[in-house]
């Protein structure tokens, strides 16, 4: 059987500081592994749908440890290659305060890296309803870039949705000088497009949310989602769908690393089930509320019942 939503990226093992404050002062770490699409697919499949991952892991320890962690959650990890001469990437977060954070890469060269559209299973990918990508992945290397075009350019084809989160990681993209360009270029082949209002300002120049919703929507973008923090998500579509979900407040966020990846997988499981834009909108602005309230990338993804519990107590502190 072939999975609903399939994405491809890198997923690191994580080092995750045991205590708040600098990490030249920390002497113990919780190991847990972490990324962008892997996240995505983990909240779906807690949502109850099917998910699968493509990558790249070491041939070592920690990538069979990231295989064992992905797939323990349901996760399809069948088309994750195994490199024997690249390592699998690292992160290490530190907490300077609660929900005060600062990550720290180690990926350079790493396993993932490598990954080629010559090695892709199109026939895999084929069968998927939702393709979903970040701006990460082109970054990793010259053939991971080539990848995610030739991946967005099949979905396009095949008439897959293809979800493009940007995600844009300043310190990955620093050496390229044409990395706006090479975002525009994914996000414009894409069905589904979700930045948030700083990305959008650094790739369009405005925080206004209808001048960027028209900039995708004139581009070919059929449905647009743009976060903004704790003030709320402002969607839009080809289908004259237009308006703007308050985000839920929480009584403290404990940590922010992951609620985009949370509401990415909320909107996407609503779009999944036939829901409309405003109400896959309203999902994962509720799953991306949830997510801040637990320390981790994925321990705050909810499943079916923790989901309907939350949106349940919400309304009833908004009314």
């Amino acid at each position: 059987m072939f999975p609903e939503l399939i994405t491809i990226g890198e997923t690191m093992v994580l080092f995750e500081a045991a205590a708040d404050g600098p990490l030249q002062y920390i002497h113990q770490f919780n190991k847990k592994c972490g990324g962008a699409e892997s996240n995505v697919a983990i909240g779906v499949t807690r949502l109850g749908h099917s998910a699968g991952f493509i990558s790249q892991v070491g041939d070592e320890e920690f990538g069979k440890f990231v295989i064992s962690s992905i797939r323990g959650e349901g996760v399809d990890t069948s088309r994750v290659k195994i490199n024997e001469d690249f390592s699998t990437g690292l992160y290490i977060k530190e907490t300077l305060r609660e929900g005060s954070n600062q990550v720290y890469y180690y990926r350079k060269g790493s396993a993932a890296s490598q990954m080629k559209k010559e090695e892709l299973d199109w026939e895999y990918l084929r069968q998927a309803k939702v393709i979903h990508l970040t701006g990460i992945t082109p970054f990793l290397s010259d053939s991971c870039e080539e990848l995610i075009y030739a991946v967005a350019e099949f979905a396009k084809e095949n008439n897959i949705l293809l979800s493009f989160d940007p995600n844009i990681r300043y310190k990955l993209m620093s050496d390229k000088p044409d990395a706006k360009d090479i975002v525009l270029k994914i996000a414009k082949l894409a069905d589904l497009v979700m930045p948030g209002i700083d990305e959008a300002e650094y790739l369009l120049g405005t925080r206004d949310y209808n001048e960027i919703a028209q900039y995708f929507l004139n581009a070919g973008v059929s449905k647009i989602a743009i976060k903004n923090g704790d003030i709320g998500t402002y969607y839009d579509s080809k289908e004259d769908e237009a308006g703007f979900i308050p985000s839920i407040k929480v009584d403290r966020v404990v940590d922010p690393i992951g609620a985009g990846d949370g509401f990415a997988a909320g909107l996407l499981s609503g779009l999944l089930e036939g829901k409309s834009l405003k109400e896959a909108v309203t999902m994962g602005s509720t799953i991306g509320a949830m997510v801040v309230t637990v320390k981790g990338d994925v321990e705050g993804l909810p499943r079916r019942e923790a989901l309907e519990n939350f949106h349940r107590k919400s309304v009833d502190v908004l009314r």
